[in-house]
């Protein structure tokens, strides 16, 4: 039976949405089934981190966080769909003494779901929307059990600030652009 599998890495979306598309919030529900295309959806799988919060943390960092929970908590309830978090870790101080921030396990939980779905031939189809190399390895292992891969991206080109990896790019089956459903994805589309 054909079925899709959607994975999104929620820490590149959200630098599209910003820098791209400002101003628009995304049903997940709907991005999900645009990205399945004609193929039933056999579940999405959404991957971030809660944001960092020092010790102790200041009001900020706990309105921060409790937003982004009651937001990941929602999607939880969405149908078929999956929230995998993994951990943001503070890794140093950068420019201007802004801290640099990392996310651990989401790249790695992300292949690895990938990886068994296709083994075991749940999925014919997977769609994935990021831009990080580190999937490569599990985009090969996917393709190798003969099941298609659709990369979803943001914008490509010159000054391009959210292209995809050049070889994941080339890697993956099928190409879009986010932007190309934007408009049906938004919160207030029909």
């Amino acid at each position: 039976m054909a079925a899709c599998a959607v994975f999104l890495d929620a820490g590149y979306i959200e630098k599209v949405l910003q820098r791209e598309h400002p101003g628009i919030r995304i049903d997940y529900a709907k991005l999900a089934t645009k990205m399945a295309g004609d193929e039933p959806l056999l579940r999405a799988y959404y991957y971030n981190c809660l944001p960092y919060q020092s010790n102790p943390p200041s009001e900020e960092e706990k309105a921060v966080y409790d937003r982004k929970k009651k937001f990941i908590d929602a999607l939880k309830y969405l149908p078929r769909f999956e929230v995998r978090l993994g951990q943001l870790v503070k890794a140093g101080i950068g420019a201007n003494n802004q801290p640099i921030f990392q996310q651990k396990r989401v790249d790695l939980m992300l292949g690895v779901d990938m990886a068994l779905l296709a083994a075991k031939g749940k999925v014919t189809s997977i769609a994935i929307f990021t831009g990080d190399s580190d999937v490569i390895p599990a985009v090969e292992v996917v393709k190798q059990e003969g099941v298609v891969v659709h990369l979803w991206h943001g914008a490509m080109g010159a000054g391009a600030q959210n292209a995809p990896s050049r070889d994941l790019h080339q890697m993956c089956d099928e190409r879009s652009a986010v932007a190309t459903i934007i408009n049906d994805i938004a919160r207030d589309a029909p």
